[in-house]
């Protein structure tokens, strides 16, 4: 009898990783786990919703790049776009989306929901396009809260877009760090500092990071896009609806109506 090899169990800790170990560790984990993730949250994603977060704040309702109608004809970009449902969504209000994501799994399954719009595997930190390339940026939890160096993302962004142009993007809301990742009764006590900033990674036998997260406070996030060049204009945090009845890992209802969830950004360049 054949037995099966046991699965494997990164162990979690807390250490230092840089650029180049957090990009090579999160794209091997989103390759790996890309299947698994669409079946997980396929259905609360939709094909071609815009959605910001956990809680389902909408684009459609939220307005952060616009109103839709302003949408059409505007060149945009999305990072970290995962299936590309957002981007999808933007193609149907008559945008010009382009679909970024450092995992080439995520954007077969962009592929296979289908779409007219251009996929581009690409690390956000070195964005392959020209200068001034793009209207409007957006990204729904994508690269910035896995990545070591935020300003060198925040200001790849700013040099693609236009003068004016717009970007938006949302994050894991920074006071989470202090809670246990649970969506009980569990994680609403606090288990660590708010103010430490060390890299969550899971890493293997070897020592080697297979995922890393990153860190920064509310402060930090404003101080970083100050120093890439953006103008903040606006930071959303969005509330817990009545009709969201689903957990998603440490989101839940529960949580949602006591402490925030999601951070998004508002930046402009000027």
């Amino acid at each position: 009898m054949i037995q099966e090899p046991e699965a494997f169990e990164p162990e979690a800790t807390r250490r230092a990783a840089d650029v180049a170990e957090s990009a090579r560790a999160n794209r091997g984990w989103w390759d790996r786990n890309a299947d698994e993730y669409q079946v997980e949250h396929g259905t609360f994603l939709g094909d071609d919703r815009f959605v910001w977060g956990p809680e389902g704040l909408d684009e459609v309702e939220a307005e952060l790049l616009g109103r839709p109608e302003d949408l059409k004809g505007r060149d945009v970009l999305e990072i970290g776009a995962g299936a590309a449902q957002c981007a999808r969504w933007l193609a149907a209000q008559g945008a010009r989306p382009v679909a970024l994501d450092i995992s080439h799994r995520q954007l077969q399954h962009a592929l296979r929901i289908g779409g007219t719009f251009p996929l581009v595997c690409a690390d956000a930190g070195a964005l392959p396009f020209a200068d001034s390339s793009f209207d409007l940026a957006c990204s729904a939890y994508g690269a910035l809260p896995f990545v070591a160096d935020p300003v060198r993302v925040l200001s790849e962004v700013r040099r693609v877009l236009h003068p004016g142009g717009r970007f938006v993007f949302s994050v894991t809301h920074p006071i989470r760090w202090a809670f246990p990742d649970e969506p009980g009764p569990e994680g609403l006590s606090i288990s660590a500092s708010y103010f430490d900033r060390t890299p969550y990674v899971e890493q293997d036998d070897e020592g080697r990071a297979v995922y890393v997260e990153h860190h920064r406070t509310i402060g930090d996030r404003v101080r970083d896009i100050v120093a890439s060049g953006f103008r903040l204009v606006d930071l959303v945090e969005p509330e817990w609806p009545a009709w969201n009845t689903s957990e998603w890992g440490g989101w839940s209802p529960l949580r949602g109506n006591l402490i925030p969830g999601t951070a998004i950004f508002v930046c402009v360049r000027d």
